[in-house]
This record gives C-alpha cells, structure tokens and sequence, in this order.
C-alpha cells in the first residue's frame, strides 16, 4: 500500500510555494511524522512529514518547483521495511575506505591505520578528503596533530589562506571579475512585492522627532539587574516603544485603523509588529494584545521572536494580523531613515541610532544621548496633525515614562 504526500495548507493568502529542498532521498526509509521535504513560502520556511513510516518511492516535485496547497508531491510505500542496523564490527576499515567524522577525529580516531612514510599517510582520512575536495597538496602542510599528523583543520586552514591569496591578486593578473545570477528567494520575491504595492497604494509621507534617551537609560542601568534576577531577561528599550506607541495609539486611534475599500476599520487591539531582520530578508513577528502585558512579558516575545526568525522557525500566526509595526534600524547603526508602510496598515515607527549630541536644555548647552524617530503614515487615512501629535506622545512618553503610570 502506497500513501501520497501532499502540500499542507499554508495559510492565508498563501496560495503557493516552493520545494526549497528535499531532506530525504528517494528508496529512503522515513518513519512516521519525520520531515522529509522543507518548503519556502512569501513568508516563512515549513517542513512537510511524512504522514506514515515507509520508503520514500518517488519523489513527484524537484528542488525548484513551484507547488499549491494540496499537491502531491511524494509517494510513500507503507509495506516497506526499515533496513536492519548492522551490528557493530571490532574489524576496522582499510586507511583508504575510512571516512571519520568530525568527532572521532576529535577524539583520536585519526591515529587508526596511519603509515609514518609520506604525508598522505601522514592524514586523516577526514584531512584527505578535504584536501581532495579544495586542490590541497598534502606534501605541503606541517601537522599539528599527534606525531606531526595532518589534521582536518591544517587543511582547512590551507585552503582558507589559498582563497585569501587569490582574493588580493591584482585583478590585472586573473583578469575581469564575473558576474553570479542567483534566483530570488520567494520571500525576497514577497518582499519586494509587498514594498512596491505599498508605495503604489498609500499616500506615504514620513515625520521626523528626536527623542532624549536620559530617563529611560537610567532606568535601565538602574533596574537592569534587578529586572534580570526577577524575571530572567534583560530590560531592552523596545518595551518602552512598546508601551509608548500603545500609549500614543489610545490617544491618535486613526493610526492604529486601515482602509479597506470605501470603510475604515478602527481596532481597539494592539497587535504590534517588531521587525526583525534575518539572512532571508526582512519578517515582521506580531505581538498580540500588547496593551495587555507587562514589560517583561513584551522582552521576552521579541526575544522569543528574535530567535525563531534565525532559526526559521516562525509561524503563520507569529507574522499575522497586526495592527502597527516598530522598525528598529539603530540596531545596524542606521542614523535617519524613512520606513515604509507594512501593509495594510496605516503607520510605523522607525528607531535610529542612539548618538551624543549637544542639545538645549533651560538655556545651557549639555550632551545628552538623542535618538531621532521617524513615523510613516498612510495620508489617505492620516492627517498630518495627527501623524506629528502621535510621534509627540511617544516622544513624551519616553521622555518622561512616569507618564504611562498616569496615563497622561
């Protein structure tokens, strides 16, 4: 009996995606639940498992293709068998069939069945391989190992210093340099869609503030071991914004609403996005009911957030429905920036690089630490006096949090 493997739904207005790589092969055997396939959508990675134990017989998708919801992609054969583990042999592999992970040879397995003659006996069967595989020449590395034998790492570090030479030879000596053509990612497809559509659609203007980081520095470094022993995570400032932006949305609601069609939708949810940047491309991760948590509680989110984006281990719900985003590019030493709109929301606010500079404060000259903040805002929905009241709020909220306290 044969089960088939189809695409999961991928949730919504996701309407396809990408076999981005098979992790078993075809004639494998695969137990039940065991991912066998990793797909690549607009908006995250996920794996496809294997619905029963068998051998993998076919696989009906390549690396590449494009697939919808409920596709077959792969056809498992239930009536197999899962190979025997062979039993352990006390005899040990001639030097040139040896293959030694990166353990064993850690651990010693290097000095099984070496010949003291040459430099290629000299290696490790993990050393040769890898010598193979970069152009190595054995004969002219010295060992580190034991008894001068060549270790996996003399090599790498061989070929790394090789690429290195070649990479600062004159450019007349090698000639031009070439050009790479690599396919877009679909997220980075995504991306790009969703900016452009964007920029096509909302009236996009940005405003500008500065906000006196002082106060809420001092908190932190007041508080900061204190808020660790209690609660296990460090104090960042994007639970300040957090609070603040939710502060200034209660008080300027329009941008915290959308157009849809001819109707605005005005929501008395705060669900805020935190954008995180990872080698994929950008994802916004979405804070539900943020007006509902503590700071710790919100600390923990982006950090839980923050993790699962390198990992790629966000879901669909982690990236859906919110309702205002937080873009902090001060993490990359971003200075000013204008940030675009996520949509189909109506504003976000971008952090920037906190920097000394010397500002006036009662008439005197002092250096204090400044951030400038920018807010991005749908003009079709938001007016001006609105976009510049609430990035006053925040800026006032962060200025002087005892404000939050008293909800003025």
């Amino acid at each position: 009996m044969t089960q088939t493997v189809k695409v999961p739904q991928l949730g919504e207005s996701i309407t396809e995606a990408t076999i981005a790589r098979w992790l078993k092969k075809e004639g494998e055997y695969v137990h039940a639940d065991e991912p066998i396939a990793e797909l690549e959508t607009d908006k995250i990675n996920l794996e496809v498992n294997a619905p029963v134990a068998g051998q993998l017989k076919q696989q009906k998708a390549k690396e590449g293709d494009t697939v919808k919801p409920g596709a077959s992609i792969a056809v498992i054969d239930e009536t197999a068998k899962a190979a025997p583990t062979p039993e352990k042999s006390e005899k040990k592999p001639a030097p040139a069939e040896e293959e030694v992970s990166d353990v064993e040879e850690e651990t010693g397995s290097e000095e099984v069945g070496f010949d003291d003659t040459d430099s290629t006996a000299m290696a490790s069967p993990a050393a040769r391989k890898i010598a193979q595989d970069k152009g190595v020449a054995l004969t002219s590395l010295q060992g580190s190992g034991k008894e001068g034998r060549i270790t996996k790492e003399d090599v790498l570090k061989a070929a790394a210093g090789d690429q290195q030479k070649k990479s600062h030879s004159p450019l007349g000596k090698k000639g031009p340099g070439t050009t790479k053509r690599v396919k877009m990612s679909r997220l980075r497809q995504r991306i790009a869609e969703r900016l452009k559509e964007a920029q096509s659609t909302a009236a996009i203007l940005t405003t500008f503030n500065e906000i006196d980081m002082s106060v809420v520095m001092q908190a932190r470094q007041k508080y900061k071991e204190a808020f660790i022993e209690k609660y296990g995570i460090k104090l960042g400032f994007m639970s300040f914004f957090t609070k603040a932006v939710i502060a200034a949305l209660h008080q300027y609601p329009v941008i915290n609403a959308e157009i849809e069609g001819d109707d605005i939708l005005y929501k008395t949810f705060f669900n805020i996005g935190v954008a995180v940047g990872t080698d994929q491309g950008l994802v916004v991760p979405v804070i539900k009911n943020a007006e509902h948590m503590d700071y710790h509680e919100i600390e923990k989110s982006i950090s839980a957030f923050a993790q699962n984006a390198q990992a790629g281990k966000l879901t669909l719900e982690d990236l859906s429905g919110g309702t205002f985003t937080i873009s902090n590019g001060g993490t990359y030493g971003s200075l000013l920036s204008t940030p675009i709109l996520n949509p189909p929301q109506s504003g976000i606010l971008g952090l920037h690089k906190i920097e000394e500079r010397p500002i006036a404060v009662n008439g005197e000259v002092v250096i204090r630490p400044m951030m400038y903040v920018a807010l991005s805002y749908d003009h079709r929905l938001v007016d001006g006096k609105e976009a510049v009241g609430f990035l006053v709020a925040v800026k006032q909220f962060m200025e002087d949090p005892t404000r939050l306290l008293l909800n003025i």
